[in-house]
Protein backbone atom coordinates (compact mmCIF):
# COMPACT_ATOMS: atom_id res chain seq x y z
CA UNK A 1 0.00 0.00 0.00
CA UNK A 2 1.15 3.63 -0.89
CA UNK A 3 1.46 5.68 1.96
CA UNK A 4 2.41 8.91 0.14
CA UNK A 5 0.48 11.73 1.04
CA UNK A 6 -0.23 12.30 -2.73
CA UNK A 7 -1.90 8.64 -2.59
CA UNK A 8 -5.71 8.79 -3.94
CA UNK A 9 -7.92 5.79 -3.46
CA UNK A 10 -8.69 4.50 -7.59
CA UNK A 11 -12.36 6.26 -8.36
CA UNK A 12 -12.35 9.04 -6.20
CA UNK A 13 -11.87 12.27 -7.57
CA UNK A 14 -9.56 15.05 -6.13
CA UNK A 15 -11.10 18.68 -5.69
CA UNK A 16 -8.69 20.13 -8.08
CA UNK A 17 -8.55 21.22 -11.44
CA UNK A 18 -5.77 22.88 -13.44
CA UNK A 19 -5.62 24.80 -16.29
CA UNK A 20 -3.03 26.52 -18.96
CA UNK A 21 -3.77 28.86 -21.28
CA UNK A 22 -1.05 30.25 -24.09
CA UNK A 23 0.94 33.06 -23.25
CA UNK A 24 1.04 32.23 -19.54
CA UNK A 25 4.09 31.01 -17.28
CA UNK A 26 2.66 28.96 -15.10
CA UNK A 27 -0.47 26.80 -14.04
CA UNK A 28 -3.35 27.67 -12.09
CA UNK A 29 -4.46 25.63 -9.81
CA UNK A 30 -8.42 25.79 -8.87
CA UNK A 31 -10.45 24.09 -6.06
CA UNK A 32 -13.56 22.51 -7.72
CA UNK A 33 -15.30 22.91 -4.63
CA UNK A 34 -14.96 26.57 -4.71
CA UNK A 35 -13.76 27.86 -7.92
CA UNK A 36 -11.07 30.02 -6.07
CA UNK A 37 -7.06 29.63 -7.17
CA UNK A 38 -5.71 27.49 -4.15
CA UNK A 39 -2.21 29.56 -4.53
CA UNK A 40 -4.52 33.31 -3.42
CA UNK A 41 -8.27 32.26 -2.76
CA UNK A 42 -9.18 34.71 -5.69
CA UNK A 43 -11.90 33.20 -8.19
CA UNK A 44 -9.98 31.44 -11.64
CA UNK A 45 -9.05 33.15 -14.65
CA UNK A 46 -12.02 30.86 -16.33
CA UNK A 47 -14.79 32.14 -13.79
CA UNK A 48 -18.29 33.38 -15.89
CA UNK A 49 -17.03 36.99 -14.63
CA UNK A 50 -13.42 37.02 -15.63
CA UNK A 51 -14.43 35.35 -19.03
CA UNK A 52 -17.59 37.75 -19.62
CA UNK A 53 -15.05 40.84 -18.94
CA UNK A 54 -12.88 39.27 -21.80
CA UNK A 55 -15.52 38.39 -24.57
CA UNK A 56 -17.07 42.22 -23.66
CA UNK A 57 -13.48 43.85 -24.33
CA UNK A 58 -13.27 41.93 -27.49
CA UNK A 59 -16.77 42.76 -28.40
CA UNK A 60 -17.15 46.32 -28.05
CA UNK A 61 -13.66 46.33 -29.41
CA UNK A 62 -15.08 45.14 -32.85
CA UNK A 63 -18.29 47.17 -32.59
CA UNK A 64 -17.20 50.03 -34.83
CA UNK A 65 -20.76 51.01 -35.96
CA UNK A 66 -22.16 50.61 -32.49
CA UNK A 67 -23.50 54.11 -31.48
CA UNK A 68 -21.33 55.01 -28.33
CA UNK A 69 -24.47 55.28 -26.13
CA UNK A 70 -25.36 51.49 -26.59
CA UNK A 71 -22.28 51.21 -25.24
CA UNK A 72 -23.11 52.43 -22.19
CA UNK A 73 -25.38 50.14 -21.03
CA UNK A 74 -24.62 47.45 -18.50
CA UNK A 75 -25.26 44.02 -19.87
CA UNK A 76 -26.48 40.90 -17.46
CA UNK A 77 -24.67 37.40 -18.50
CA UNK A 78 -27.59 35.19 -18.87
CA UNK A 79 -28.69 38.04 -21.70
CA UNK A 80 -25.73 38.17 -23.31
CA UNK A 81 -25.66 34.50 -23.30
CA UNK A 82 -29.06 34.31 -24.66
CA UNK A 83 -28.22 36.51 -27.09
CA UNK A 84 -25.38 34.65 -28.74
CA UNK A 85 -27.08 32.70 -31.43
CA UNK A 86 -24.70 30.10 -32.70
CA UNK A 87 -23.67 29.84 -28.98
CA UNK A 88 -27.27 28.76 -28.18
CA UNK A 89 -27.52 26.85 -31.40
CA UNK A 90 -24.69 24.24 -30.69
CA UNK A 91 -25.88 23.92 -26.92
CA UNK A 92 -29.24 22.70 -28.00
CA UNK A 93 -27.38 19.98 -29.89
CA UNK A 94 -25.25 18.94 -27.79
CA UNK A 95 -28.21 18.48 -25.24
CA UNK A 96 -30.09 16.54 -27.94
CA UNK A 97 -27.31 14.39 -28.83
CA UNK A 98 -26.99 13.32 -25.12
CA UNK A 99 -30.13 12.27 -24.80
CA UNK A 100 -30.04 10.65 -28.53
CA UNK A 101 -27.17 8.49 -27.31
CA UNK A 102 -28.34 7.73 -23.84
CA UNK A 103 -25.60 9.64 -21.83
CA UNK A 104 -28.85 11.35 -19.91
CA UNK A 105 -29.92 15.14 -19.65
CA UNK A 106 -27.56 18.29 -18.74
CA UNK A 107 -27.27 19.32 -15.56
CA UNK A 108 -28.51 22.66 -15.58
CA UNK A 109 -27.28 25.09 -12.82
CA UNK A 110 -29.91 27.66 -11.03
CA UNK A 111 -31.14 30.51 -13.20
CA UNK A 112 -29.82 33.13 -10.80
CA UNK A 113 -25.74 31.98 -11.07
CA UNK A 114 -26.13 33.48 -14.68
CA UNK A 115 -27.97 36.58 -13.65
CA UNK A 116 -24.81 38.97 -13.06
CA UNK A 117 -23.91 42.56 -13.78
CA UNK A 118 -21.07 43.53 -15.96
CA UNK A 119 -20.12 46.83 -15.18
CA UNK A 120 -18.75 48.78 -17.97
Amino acid sequence: MNHNAEYQQQGKATCVSINWMLGDSQLEVVNTATGQRRDSGTPSRLCKHALFTRWNRLYRKNLTQTPPHLLDHQLLYCEAKMAARPYQTVKQQWFRSLQETGLGTWVKKPPEQDQFLLSV
